[in-house]
């Protein structure tokens, strides 16, 4: 897996979570559901960091996206085993990193996420959207390739190679959205601009865009520190991006 160091870095967010925990095939789900009237065939998957959806702050994003009106899925990617959050506090306790990557490839998170779709086609639930946050933009991007989500959005992604943007350009139909930012050694201007020019200008005809928060580093848009004006700005606009992208295309 490739990562930087910001993918384990963050600042913990505070709020009052609304989702409720569902099994589903199995895997153990964090469920934002709407209360108002919602299409019972669509719904997005949430793809976590590595911090996982025990994370308020991915709680949140979930909530959030709830409160706009979908039905969201957020699977427990780690099995009850992410990287913990006191990694995000001064006092955090030593942490074995070589030894959680080894237990949690995405050759191991990406069966699961299949579980649960196959669990949630046998509920009626046909058509999906996927958002991943740094490690779970990989999982979007693969699940993408094999055409089994209609709409994707991933913020600052960890462990793409430029290869998988032509792939995604050549194999994908669905329409992508990136939230990237201007500190990102996972998602480098190299890699950025990889994006635009095979993606970008209506290469990809089922649409593509790129958003860039300057004076932001990776992790932002789930893990960013809100009392910096300039943060707390770019998260709330990477999130209201990521609405209006699922609104339009799935």
């Amino acid at each position: 897996m490739s990562f930087c160091d910001n993918c384990f870095k963050g600042v913990l967010h505070e709020g009052n979570t609304e989702g409720a925990w569902e099994t589903i095939n199995g895997i153990e789900a964090y469920v934002g559901t709407p209360t108002v009237e919602y299409p019972k065939d669509k719904a997005i998957i949430f793809l976590t960091d590595v911090f996982g959806i025990q994370l308020i702050n991915n709680k949140l994003l979930v909530d959030g996206l709830a409160q706009n009106g979908f039905k969201v899925y957020a699977p427990d990617l780690f099995e009850g085993d992410p990287i913990p959050e006191n990694r995000l506090t001064p006092d955090g306790k030593p942490f074995d990193m070589a030894k959680w990557r080894s237990a949690h490839g995405f050759d191991v998170t990406r069966p699961r996420v299949q579980a649960l779709l196959d669990g949630l086609k046998e509920q009626g639930v046909v058509t999906y959207g996927a958002t991943g946050y740094c490690y779970g933009a990989r999982l979007t991007f693969d699940f993408a390739f094999e055409n089994a989500i209609a709409a994707s959005v991933v913020a600052h992604p960890s462990a793409l190679e430029l290869g998988d943007l032509d792939k995604y350009a050549t194999t994908s139909k669905a329409p992508l959205l990136i939230n990237s930012c201007e500190v990102d050694k996972a998602f480098p201007p190299d890699k950025q601009a990889k994006a635009d020019a095979v993606l970008g200008e209506g290469k990809f005809a089922p649409g593509y865009r790129r958003e860039h928060f300057e004076g932001c580093e990776h992790g932002f848009a789930v893990r960013g520190d809100l009392s910096n004006p300039v943060i707390r700005k770019a998260k709330e606009a990477a999130f209201k991006n990521t609405v209006e992208w699922f609104l339009k295309h799935l």
